[in-house]
């Protein structure tokens, strides 16, 4: 269905002849920044993303990873994204859990290719317990509530970037995945 062949690699080589990086993410900034640097994929990121434009879609930490920095640590994130990660401060614990687990929207404040053709009902499925503090309101696709709303899709130039998990968003994750493939 999305008509695409991907690759799994963590070789600097494969990400600098890549058409589209897609930089996944479940865990902890700190280790996952560190893993970057440690697998020398760092500055092979910044130069494919960067110098060479090539489109990347950062998934939940993936896109936290697009941030300067986050309150998870003190390791630097990529900074393609000018803003820093935080916890979630909901003031109704017992009504709001963290980490956010479950299905949401993502109401969108601006057009992108990203959300082409996805319904503007759609709910995606979140797993995470930060976020995007500020972000510049040019960089803003779409934001989510959760006692309080929050960025939940970025764009800038070719860097994209969805809070949610679009791979376990059916048929709008399904749309979204392909939007991007489609670049």
């Amino acid at each position: 269905m999305l008509n695409a062949n991907p690759i799994i690699t963590t070789n600097p080589n494969e990400i600098l002849k890549a058409d589209k990086i897609i930089l996944p993410g479940v865990g902890h900034f700190d280790k996952a920044s560190s893993h970057l640097k440690s697998l020398k994929i760092y500055d092979t990121l910044n130069e494919a993303v960067l110098i060479k434009k090539v489109p990347v879609l950062g998934i939940c930490l993936g896109m936290q990873l697009m941030a300067n920095e986050s309150e998870e640590g003190t390791a630097p994130g990529l900074g393609w994204i000018n803003t820093r990660v935080v916890k979630f401060r909901v003031q109704n614990k017992s009504k709001y859990k963290i980490p956010v687990t479950g299905w949401n929207t993502a109401e969108v404040y601006k057009e992108s290719s990203l959300m082409r053709n996805i319904n503007r009902c759609s709910e995606f499925y979140f797993l995470h317990g930060y976020h995007f503090e500020k972000v510049e309101q040019a960089n803003v696709i779409a934001k989510t509530t959760y006692e309080y709303e929050y960025v939940s899709v970025i764009e800038r130039e070719n860097i994209f970037g969805t809070q949610f998990h679009p791979e376990k968003s059916h048929e709008a994750g399904t749309q979204l995945l392909k939007n991007f493939i489609e670049l």
